[in-house]
């Protein structure tokens, strides 16, 4: 009890775990690898301008928590990407959705 107050008093709430963020699901059971179904969903949020170019898409660790799935899924979703030219990786900075051309 005296743990639950302490947080409560520096204004840190306690929620679901794993966190409830993402919309989408990924079946972890489907014919599509997992990291194919990650890599959809992050090129949708691109399309959607929902992940805007020149700002950072959300971090390995965040893709981890919101889908459940590894780290080195959502790594290779991302590298997936990379090699797509949709994402760039930005050395100590992190990845970062690309500039779109005028044509796109």
């Amino acid at each position: 009890m005296y743990h639950m107050t302490r947080l409560a008093c520096l204004g840190v709430v306690a929620g679901p775990w794993p966190p409830t963020v993402s919309r989408v699901t990924i079946d972890p059971l489907g014919e599509t690898p997992v990291y194919v179904q990650l890599a959809d969903i992050l090129r949708a949020r691109i399309a959607s301008g929902e992940l805007q170019p020149n700002r950072p898409i959300p971090s390995l660790v965040t893709l981890q928590q919101e889908y459940g799935i590894a780290r080195g899924t959502a790594a290779k979703a991302v590298k997936k990407l990379v090699g797509e030219k949709l994402v760039k990786i930005v050395p100590g900075r992190g990845a970062y959705v690309t500039a779109r051309s005028p044509q796109s």
